[in-house]
């Protein structure tokens, strides 16, 4: 991250590039947070294929970013106590247990919520032919099938750069982000629209968004491929998959 002493100075995009590099330096640095984005991701999955309300969607929503909010908490205390006690340290100790203790109470609250929002329906006869999506409009199930693979290819991209640790978060590194939401929406053109003039055009957008980084020198050409391979598949699957069990 580049010096910069005054903060306020800086554009929104810089500001936003800033946050993102410090939840990828806890997914990068904490086994825990990791753990965390897997469970949400079933959790996520199955809220999809259960006749849960919108409601209760909300709620599983919330709680999960709660508990994602403690843990990346619990990281910038523990660095914190670390730069200020780098010594073996009770008080310090002690300071980092309390914040531990934090994201416990959050996710035993996140395991008891889900527990009454799910087991209902899991030894329900009729959740195993309802689904959340069978109460809503065909364009209300796609636009949620186009949010959920976004959050999955950004999800993906983040742990990417955390593994390879290269570049930053909107500027750089494998792969290219842009490269794979521009990707990610095109895909969902492709499944959601029968007009080929429409999505001939998105396409050529996409293309132009891509190599775009490339003429920056913002990515390499191996970075913008591997991020369009990621949001073209996994989107591609996430629409097949729902629209195949649903």
């Amino acid at each position: 991250m580049p010096a910069n002493t005054n903060k306020s100075d800086d554009t929104l995009m810089e500001k936003v590039n800033y946050a993102i590099e410090g939840i990828i330096y806890t997914v990068k640095t904490q086994r825990n947070i990791r753990y965390h984005f897997l469970a949400a991701a079933f959790v996520l999955l199955a809220s999809a294929f259960l006749p849960i309300t919108k409601v209760e969607c909300l709620l599983v929503i919330v709680i999960i970013a709660l508990v994602l909010i403690v843990e990346v908490l619990n990281t910038a205390i523990e660095e914190l106590v670390n730069m200020i006690s780098p010594h073996i340290n009770q008080r310090a100790k002690m300071v980092k247990d309390i914040a531990a203790g934090a994201v416990l109470i959050s996710a035993i609250g996140a395991v008891i919520l889900g527990s009454l929002i799910f087991i209902p329906y899991l030894f329900s006869p009729a959740s195993r032919t309802l689904s959340f999506f069978h109460g809503l409009s065909k364009s209300e199930s796609s636009a949620y099938i186009v949010l959920f693979s976004l959050l999955l290819v950004i999800v993906l991209i983040v742990v990417a750069k955390a593994t390879y640790g290269k570049g930053e978060p909107l500027h750089g590194g494998m792969p290219s982000g842009h490269s794979a939401v521009a990707f990610s929406v095109g895909t969902a053109v492709v499944f959601l629209s029968s007009n080929p003039i429409i999505i001939v055009l998105t396409f050529c957008l996409v293309i132009m968004v891509s190599h775009s980084r490339l003429l920056l020198k913002i990515h390499t050409y191996t970075e913008v491929v591997v991020g369009a391979l990621v949001g073209t598949i996994v989107t591609a699957c996430i629409f097949i998959l729902f629209h195949y069990f649903l």
